[in-house]
Formats: C-alpha cells, structure tokens, sequence
C-alpha cells in the first residue's frame, strides 16, 4: 500500500507535527495479524495542555466567523476527506479487516455528514432565536426586551470509536456536529486504526489551513492506555465529550467529567443488545421471511454494530419452531468474518462461551468456523423469559454476531420483558395489521426504553438525516435527551444565552431586528 509519504506517525497539534515521546501504537491488520508501519508514539499530559491552550484560544475567533465560512469549512473537511483517494481506504481497509464497499459507503457517510451539517449552519435554526421585544408601557409591570440565542459550548474533546473508523472516528458525526455549533476539536484517535486517523486528522488540518481559520480549532493526540483521554476530560477548557465504545470506558469518562471543578456533559454512547418483538400474527404468517431478514441482520459486519439485533423475543409455539428451524438454517450456512482487532475478537469469544455454558440457555445454531485469526462465529441461543428474567447476565451486550431468542408464555410477557431491560438504542417490532392492537399495548414502554423504534424493519443501519435519533436511555447513552447521529447532533455542543435590554449596536446578528442572518427568529411567539 503506497500511503504516498502522508504517515509520519506524529501527533497533530493545532497544524504542526509533534513526535510522541510515549510507548508506541502499531495499527494491526486483524486479517492477518500483521504488525503495520509506521509507529504512532504517543503524547503526554504536556501535548494535552499545548493542544487544549490552542483550541481555547482559538474558540472566540472560530465560534464568531460568518456561518457561510463555518459551512464552507465543513465541506472543505469532506473534499480533503475525497482527495486522499485510494489511499484512505485501503488503510482503513488494513486496519479494520474490513471490505471495500464497507470502507467506501462510510467514506460517503462521512462526507454525507459534514455537508449535512453545513446546511444546518446555513439555515441557522440552530441558533434558536427567540425574540420578545420591550412593553414599557404594560401594566402593572413592563417587560424588558428579552433575546435569545443558542452560542457554542467550548473546545469539545472528541474520542474515535472501534468499530467505525471513518464515520464515527477523527471527521465523524461527533467531530462534524461540534465544529458545526462553532467548537474546536481535540480527537483522542482510536488505537486500532492510527494511520486512519491520522490521514483523514491532515485533511481536517488542511482544511482548516484552506479556511484561514485558527490553528487551534483542530488537533490530534494518541496515546495507549487511559492517560490522554482522561487529561483531556479533565483538562478545565474542555467542555464537552464525545464517546462511542464500550459502557466502562464510557462510565470512566462520565465521572472524571462529574468530579471536576466545573462538571461538563459527556456524550457517550456505549451498551444496547436492540431487542427485535415478534408479534404473534406476524410469526405465525411470515415466521421463515422474519428469520432470514433477523439473521441477514445479525450477521452483517460481524455484528460490529451499536444497533446490532442482540435479542429476539416471541411467543412459543408451532410459529416460534418455525422461526428457529429457518434461523438455525440460516446461521449454520454462515462463515466467518473478520472481526476489527484482536481483542474484540477475544470478548466475543468471552461473550459467546458465557452464554454456551449458562445452564438456561441453549445454543440453537452456529456458523462454521475457521482456523484464521479473529474470525466470528455466528452464534444464535434460545432460552425462556422466566430464565432470562431470573438472569442479569444475559442481558449483557455480546458485540458481534450472537443473538438470543426468548420464548415468552402469554402475550402479556412480552410488555415484562420490555419493562425489565435497561435502556437501548433501538427496538423492533415486527407485525402485522392484526398485531396493532398489541403493539400498541407495548408501545409506551418501548417509548420510554428506546431512543428509536422500528417497524418490520431490521435495526442495522442507521440513516443520516435530520430525523434520525441515534440515542436512548443509560446505558444505551449517557444522556437520553441527545442524539449522535442526525442534525439535532448540534444541540449537544450549545447552549442559550438571554441578552436583556441590549443596545442594538451590541445585539448578536443572529437576533436583531433587521435579522442580517436571515435566520429563523420567534418574535413576540410567533415566527417572523
């Protein structure tokens, strides 16, 4: 692979190039357990500081720029991303063992993400504005002239996810979200895939150059273990967080952010098993179509995704055996795939045998396996709802393509199944137009559970739009009331400021009168 001289392995600190002076990081090719070049050594608590200084002097000048600047910035982000061509993606591809198509759709996703949100900047309904002008003359108290707008949070420190090294990694939704609010950005990239990280960082960087913008709005650190991480969250002008991973590093940044001085949100997105409900008419009139499209989604991308459909429930019966003898046909005609790194390979492995020796469930079906590395083995398992409320342990999220059927005696079961799991990112329901009725029984308590809910859909794939929520309770996310993906990702990187009987040559552009922005403005209740 000819990466073209563009990896140097250095950290990428508001635009200059920066040595490590850590233990080095080697990207591994999960396929072939190949040790990849260059050598990515990693910062220090001193790199933190000098790239979170840059980023806080950089805030005020970056957050203050015309929204068309901000906008063009972001789509210049997704032309660098572009011309880096071939190069991006097969590194991606050697870093993650994952196919070219995969590579390619999240490369578009990504840009698909930073032009998206430049268009949210455009339109300017981010900004909230809300005006309720002066009544001096109302009775028995006048109002002073109130405005509002929503301004940027601060420098937000942005953490590279595993399982998505483009669309969730150094120029993903966190990172295109909060340069769209008007944050800087500090990225912790993800140790699996350095060189990944570092050419989509250079072209965030050249754009940034592009731009004119401060240096500061961008930089890049590695670094193994938890002390690059746990600095930035610490770090006094980092003011937000964004995570994708696993429900205890989630947690661990969640209460560095809680006990500092100044506590600040952290997004962080971590643990959902997505749990697909089988209505009883639709099992019994589609059972074998319900299967193969449960087991299409199962075994897409090893299983490697946050929405993966890690649980099914349904009602036993003759419907239900003809539903796992199509699953257990499906399942034991899979192969094997790649899995992202050695160590996700050897949790599945975990996960799997936890649940193979519970005495409560059954394993229903397996792939075939192979005998190269980090290879996943489709599982499927089946137990009761009695067991599986009787266990805790089998509501933990196995991350790959393992699932497990729960058979529910009555109708009625189905709503205590729902009610008993903790918070998830998704639900499905599967049904018919004679299940409405149950499924609207259910539907308050997926509500209250789930962030997004299907219907005779599949949980993998999460469309990028301004409708979508890719969020839910804890600890499906740490916040419920946000989204990862979809334009409302901004909200997260903002909050509002009230200006109160300002002069108008003070007044923010965004709420005076004349609205210059040409932004959507509530005046007095009722949009102008």
């Amino acid at each position: 692979m000819d990466t073209k001289g563009l990896l140097k392995g250095t950290l990428l600190v508001a635009g200059n190039d920066i040595t490590g002076t850590q233990p080095a990081i080697h990207a591994i090719n999960p396929a072939t357990n190949e040790t990849l070049e260059p050598a990515y050594h990693g910062g220090t608590k001193a790199d933190v500081e000098q790239a979170v200084s840059a980023a806080w002097r950089a805030f005020d000048a970056y957050r203050s720029i015309s929204t068309e600047k901000r906008a063009a910035f972001l789509e210049c982000i997704a032309d660098e991303i572009l011309a880096l061509g071939d190069v991006l993606v097969e590194r991606a591809m050697a870093e993650s063992g994952l196919p070219k198509a995969r590579i390619e759709g999240e490369r578009g996703r990504t840009m698909g993400q930073l032009r998206l949100f430049a268009g949210v900047v455009r339109l300017g309904k981010a900004t909230d504005a809300r005006i309720d002008p002066a009544m001096p003359d109302r009775t028995p108290l006048p109002r002073s002239d109130l405005r509002f707008q929503k301004i940027a949070l601060g420098p937000v420190a942005v953490f590279g996810a595993s399982n998505f090294p483009l669309a969730f990694s150094v120029a993903g939704g966190d990172t295109a979200s909060a340069l769209a609010a008007g944050c800087p950005v500090v990225v912790k990239a993800h140790s699996a895939h350095p060189g990944t990280s570092e050419l989509v960082g250079r072209a965030v960087t050249a754009a940034v150059k592009k731009c004119g913008l401060p240096a500061g709005v961008f930089s890049l650190l590695y670094g193994s273990g938890r002390e690059i991480g746990s600095a930035l969250v610490a770090h006094s002008s980092i003011k937000a967080v964004g995570f994708t991973g696993s429900r205890s590093g989630g947690v661990a940044l969640m209460n560095i952010a809680a006990n500092r001085p100044e506590p600040i949100p952290v997004y962080a997105e971590m643990s959902s098993i997505n749990p697909v409900f089988i209505m009883p008419n639709k099992l019994t009139n589609d059972a074998p179509a319900v299967a193969k499209g449960f087991v299409a989604s199962l075994a897409m991308g090893a299983g490697q995704f946050c929405t993966n459909p890690g649980m099914v429930v349904l009602l036993k019966g003759e419907a239900a055996d003809r539903f796992k003898a199509t699953v257990a046909s499906e399942v034991q005609a899979l192969g094997t795939q790649t899995m992202l790194t050695p160590g996700i390979y050897q949790a599945y492995c975990d996960g799997v045998e936890k649940l193979n020796n519970n005495s409560a469930t059954q394993l229903l079906a397996k792939g075939n396996d192979s005998d190269q590395p980090n290879q996943c083995c489709p599982h499927v398992f089946a137990t009761s709802a009695k067991a599986f409320l009787a266990d805790a342990s089998m509501e933990d999220e196995v991350f790959g393509s393992t699932s497990l059927i729960i058979e529910c005696d009555t109708l009625e079961e189905y709503k205590v199944v729902a009610e008993h799991l903790e918070g998830q990112l998704t639900a499905t329901v599967q049904m018919s137009d004679a299940d409405v009725e149950a499924v609207r029984a259910l539907l308050p308590t997926l509500e209250r559970k789930v962030g997004r809910i299907l219907c005779n859909g599949y949980p993998t794939g999460v469309e990028v739009c301004h409708s979508m929520v890719h969020g839910g309770p804890f600890p499906a996310t740490s916040d419920s009331r946000s989204t990862s993906v979809g334009s409302a990702a901004i909200d997260r990187f903002l909050r509002p400021v009230c200006y109160q009987d300002f002069p108008s040559s003070l007044i923010p552009d965004a709420i005076q009168d004349k609205n210059p922005l040409n932004v959507p403005q509530l005046v007095d209740g009722k949009f102008n």
